[in-house]
């Protein structure tokens, strides 16, 4: 799969690379340091000859992964303005009865998951390059490289994020597990509002989506809340139908009810997907059907009662025993955990947490805050490591109070 590193062989050329190193000094909205971006959608250069990276490797794309290059774009573009996401695949017949409604001019069909980055959540669409691309921004859908680099198996992402998010050869892991893919960003470019970054269809399989569980929608001249209801009655109350209109205002239709579907590796498998509706200050409220069986509240060494994701409590159980044999339980503070299930957006944004899934705590608050190197004790770190937990005082952005579950692993 992408993300292979070898010496030698036809390689990509990271051009990002620069451009990865230079972020500004400007805040972003999870309070990372992001760089004001240009309109116009920018792409990796290639090379016939092997490309070395700053690790002493050569990144190599796999052709397994790709698909039919998209050709240039003739169709006409159009607007987005309606999102339908589902937990499940929409349907052959769904499709045709919404193609047919009035004032529809167009659909597209894709698929839509969430993957967990550095405690954010990003929204990422598995398309056909040949034809969603007339669907986003012009300076998008116009630039050609970018689509044969989807096609070809690497990722289109959102200038910020990019910028933010890839790794020193280029690569973004797709997702919080350890054992999710590497994914070569092949291209800064703009997306509809909703989608943060775009695959090809084989690498939506590989990440574990439902295949057709989204469709992208036309009204022409018509207003997107004209069209709305007619969509809601085809597929229902459980399904989500976000108007776009109001997504590229806000970052999100906070009106309607919405989707998680969390994958990228195997973490994801405990989380499961879940609808959600959005409450004031930040919050969300997941159905209660997913929150009686996902989270629980359990008693732990050192820090006591905790409400988490429930298939998280045996290895975190296992890593504070350990901590407490290894004599380290002073070094966490009881009285400065900052919990771990907390429903709710990163602040600023309308992109989940990983708080949101129950997969994440924060320790030691106040000597461990985001840009620092910490105070928390390494061997304490060292244990959470061992036990499956990913530390954020290794992230770009460092986020030392934080762990996160990033591999699932059975106590003996």
């Amino acid at each position: 799969m992408p993300g292979l590193r070898v010496t030698g062989a036809v390689a990509v050329s990271v051009a990002l690379l620069s451009a990865l190193a230079g972020c500004g000094d400007a805040a972003g909205e999870d309070g990372s340091p992001d760089t004001p971006t240009s309109p116009v959608a920018t792409t990796t250069s290639t090379s016939a000859s092997a490309s070395v990276s700053a690790s002493g490797d050569t990144f190599v794309l796999d052709p397994a992964m790709a698909v039919d290059p998209p050709g240039r774009l003739r169709d006409r573009q159009r607007p987005a303005d309606l999102l339908v996401f589902s937990q499940e695949p929409l349907g052959a017949d769904v499709v045709r009865r919404i193609k047919r409604l009035d004032r529809v001019e167009a659909v597209e069909e894709l698929s839509l998951a969430q993957v967990t980055i550095e405690n954010r959540a990003i929204n990422v669409a598995a398309v056909d390059p040949a034809t969603y691309r007339r669907f986003t921004p012009r300076a998008s859908a116009e630039l050609q490289e970018a689509w044969e680099r989807v096609a070809a198996g690497e990722l289109a992402i959102d200038p910020s994020l990019g910028r933010r998010l890839a790794d020193e050869d280029g690569l973004v892991r797709m997702g919080v597990s350890s054992d999710a893919p590497d994914i070569h960003v092949g291209a800064l470019a703009h997306q509809i509002p909703q989608v943060d970054a775009v695959v090809n269809e084989k690498w939506g399989e590989a990440l574990g989506m439902r295949l057709g569980n989204a469709l992208l929608i036309s009204t022409g001249e018509a207003a997107p809340a004209a069209v709305r209801p007619g969509v809601v009655k085809i597929v229902g109350d459980d399904t989500s139908v976000q108007r776009l209109d109001i997504a590229a205002r806000l970052g999100l239709d906070t009106s309607v009810q919405q989707t998680a579907f969390l994958t990228g590796g195997s973490v994801p498998d405990v989380v499961g997907a879940f609808n959600y509706t959005v409450l004031g200050g930040g919050r969300i409220a997941p159905e209660q059907s997913w929150v009686s069986s996902h989270i629980s509240t359990e008693a732990v060494p050192i820090l006591g009662q905790m409400t988490c994701n429930r298939a998280m409590f045996p290895q975190l159980r296992a890593a504070l025993t350990e901590i407490q044999a290894e004599g380290l339980a002073d070094e966490i503070h009881p009285g400065e955990y900052a919990g771990c299930y907390y429903p709710r957006f990163i602040a600023g944004s309308t992109a989940l947490s990983n708080h949101s899934f129950g997969l994440a705590f924060d320790i030691n608050v106040p000597g461990n805050q985001r840009g620092t190197v910490g105070e928390l004790d390494r061997g304490v770190v060292a244990i959470f490591e061992r036990w499956g937990f990913a530390w954020g005082g290794r992230w770009g952005y460092t986020d030392p109070m934080h762990f996160e579950m990033n591999r699932i692993v059975t106590p003996r």
